[in-house]
């Protein structure tokens, strides 16, 4: 599959899973401000992880349509992926202090923690990709990675019941 097939492809799940989140707030029986501080926070990632991957291959789509396309195209887009994912957990609010402590223990932290890790070795990837490799795979990596943290955050919402306590 070639590069801007992929990017594509990644760019319409991206935002199919955007529209999901959509679904998903319709569906419920509250509105989004009467939703519970863990419920909005899941929401908040489903929608970065979906926003993130769009940007991603939107700009790799970009950089493919100029004539002739940049030698350095894959370190560029690993380089706005780093610098994006950088500043989205900087300005990202603290969990900690938006969300109660008991909702906090209801938290899968194996699945919290391994998507983070995950994400942190897809940061480390475009880091390398941006220095040294300049290659597509790497780049794909982390949108594949957001598509995926996007999925799983867009099932639990789904399936997990929605949180009891008071909205924060």
């Amino acid at each position: 599959m070639q590069p801007s097939e992929a990017l594509g492809v990644a760019a319409q799940v991206a935002v199919t899973l955007a529209g999901f989140a959509g679904i998903v707030v319709v569906f419920r029986p509250q509105s989004v401000r009467e939703w519970s501080a863990l419920d909005r926070f899941r929401l908040t990632l489903l929608l970065m992880n979906s926003a993130m991957p769009l940007c991603f291959a939107l700009f790799g789509m970009l950089l493919l349509s100029v004539d002739p396309a940049p030698v350095s195209i894959w370190r560029w887009c690993s380089g706005l992926a780093f610098v994006s994912s950088v500043v989205a957990f900087v300005l990202m609010p603290n969990p900690r202090r938006r969300i109660p402590a008991t909702d906090l223990q209801s938290v899968n932290k194996f699945v919290f923690y391994s998507v983070g890790g995950i994400l942190t070795a897809a940061a480390v990837l475009q880091v390398i990709n941006f220095a040294v490799w300049n290659r597509f795979w790497p780049f794909f990596t982390v949108i594949f990675v957001h598509l995926v943290a996007a999925v799983l955050q867009f099932l639990r919402l789904l399936l997990l019941p929605p949180n009891a306590s008071k909205p924060g």
